[in-house]
């Protein structure tokens, strides 16, 4: 027989364990089980577009079939199809799914214009497959959303929710559950014994924050099982309090959980992470971290594509610029780049100077240290064609904050919160803030601010989606523009 003393009030059987407490991420066993079926799926539908036009199944289409498995597999799992934390709307699980179709197609179609000329093909079944399968996984998993919100929608067996904390994360939060009927919850409403005020971190008033009474309340109605789960949703700064919550719902069986308000930060890109079972959560993160292959393969495809079409007109852009002004067609000037690191960035020489120091002035409006035919190439952006070189070299991308100046970014890393995080992608040639406006001179500090609001955003909502959207807007909006000089 073991000795057992217990000496207190009560015991620790946490703190007896030899093992250090890890947190284990949820999976969501219908995802996983869909993602095995939207495999399925994607063989099954070849299978049945080839009887439906007489096409025998061969090792051919097996390999096309097994090739499209991998491939949409690898593009779901990027666009975060089968991560239930995720909280997708059905349009936007709808456009991930199609996302990802759409890059597996355009692999397949490769494939297919590479052995087409040695094999035969059955071109109108293989485009039927790929036309039909993300119609029919897409309306699949929209059934299996509606079947689940039907189900859990019983009112015999709703999972009870009681928030802690009548704070704007609150609210957010049950605002989320009720996009999400799926999930099955059932809102009893706040608890919370904190007096109401106008401070961010106090209780919130209104007509929709439905307080159902203080803690106290709370671990009665916990004790007479009125209730499931339990969010807690206080600020931060309120550890002691959250700790005492914690500590009196372990009398009860509720299952509490800890929602730390930090988006009480200025999140940028944040990513949740866990490093053997310690969770660890990124303020201040870049979206190149996981996707960086992506982006890079972007600028290359893009880049050298552009490259080629404007080889012509750039060579014929550097002679007029050594036809109009003495000095060199080319002007590199030291930029930041990703990380803060200093590179040159190429542009056609359109002032009669070269400065490249610790006190670069900013072009104004009537410069005279402009030459006539500079104006022109800065008023059409034609200058910042030889930033390709750059794109294809590696250091900018297409698409990204502008690079300033390394004298301005000093001046405003002191002047704008935030101001260095937008190099924590690669600069570019083209970016968000240009296709809104936010071109040429910055002389006050609300102009600039606006453009670094621009590059802040971009930088949280980055794809590839958006890049694309981005250079086609730049074909309209970011060439020719009034505030260029």
């Amino acid at each position: 027989m073991s000795n057992l003393s217990v000496e207190g009030a009560l015991a620790s059987p946490v703190a007896a364990s030899h093992e250090p407490p890890v947190v284990r991420f949820h999976h969501s066993k219908i995802l996983a089980l869909f993602r095995a079926i939207d495999s399925a799926l994607i063989v099954f539908m070849l299978w049945a577009c080839l009887k439906l036009f007489g096409v025998e199944w061969g090792n051919t289409y097996a390999a096309f079939a097994m090739g499209a498995v991998i491939i949409f597999g690898f593009f779901a799992e990027s666009n975060e199809v089968y991560y239930l934390w995720r909280g997708l709307s059905m349009k936007d699980l709808s456009i991930r799914l199609l996302l990802a179709w759409v890059a597996t197609l355009l692999c397949i179609v490769v494939a297919i214009a590479g052995i087409y000329p040695f094999v035969n093909i059955g071109l109108l079944a293989m485009s039927s497959w790929l036309v039909a399968t993300p119609a029919v996984m897409i309306a699949m998993h929209i059934g299996r959303r509606i079947i689940l919100a039907k189900l859990r929608a019983n009112p015999t067996e709703p999972r009870r929710v009681a928030i802690v904390g009548a704070t704007e994360l609150g609210l957010r939060l049950i605002n989320s559950m009720a996009k999400m009927p799926w999930l099955g919850y059932k809102v009893i409403g706040f608890y919370d014994d904190r007096a109401p005020g106008n401070d961010v971190g106090r209780r919130l008033i209104g007509n929709n924050i439905e307080v159902k009474g203080g803690l106290e309340m709370l671990y009665q109605d916990a004790h007479d099982g009125k209730l499931d789960i339990v969010f807690v949703t206080l600020p931060m700064r309120a550890e002691l309090r959250t700790h005492s919550v914690i500590d009196r719902l372990a009398d009860t069986t509720v299952s509490p959980y800890l929602i730390p308000d930090v988006f009480s930060f200025d999140l940028l890109h944040s990513r949740l992470t866990c490093l053997q079972g310690i969770p660890a959560l990124s303020i201040y993160d870049s979206p190149l971290v996981d996707n960086g292959w992506a982006k890079r393969l972007e600028d290359l495809v893009f880049g050298m594509g552009i490259l080629m079409l404007l080889a012509l007109p750039m060579l014929i852009v550097a002679l007029g610029v050594k036809l109009t002004s003495p000095g060199p067609v080319f002007f590199k000037q030291t930029r930041y780049g990703m990380g803060g690191e200093k590179i040159k960035v190429w542009k056609f020489r359109s002032m009669t100077v070269c400065e490249d120091g610790a006190n670069v002035a900013q072009a104004t409006r009537s410069d005279p240290r402009i030459t006539p035919y500079g104006n022109f190439l800065r008023r059409t952006s034609l200058d910042e064609l030889p930033q390709l070189f750059n794109v294809i070299s590696g250091s900018m991308s297409l698409v990204g904050p502008r690079p300033h100046a390394v004298a301005h970014n000093e001046f405003y890393r002191g002047q704008i919160k935030g101001y260095m995080l937008r190099h924590k992608v690669k600069p570019g040639i083209t970016g968000l803030a240009q296709v809104n406006g936010f071109r040429g001179e910055t002389e006050t500090l609300d102009k600039m601010s606006g453009r670094i609001a621009y590059d802040l955003e971009y930088i949280r909502n980055w794809s590839v989606i958006l890049d694309i959207k981005i250079l086609w807007k730049t074909i309209f909006k970011g060439f020719v523009n009034s505030n260029a000089y």
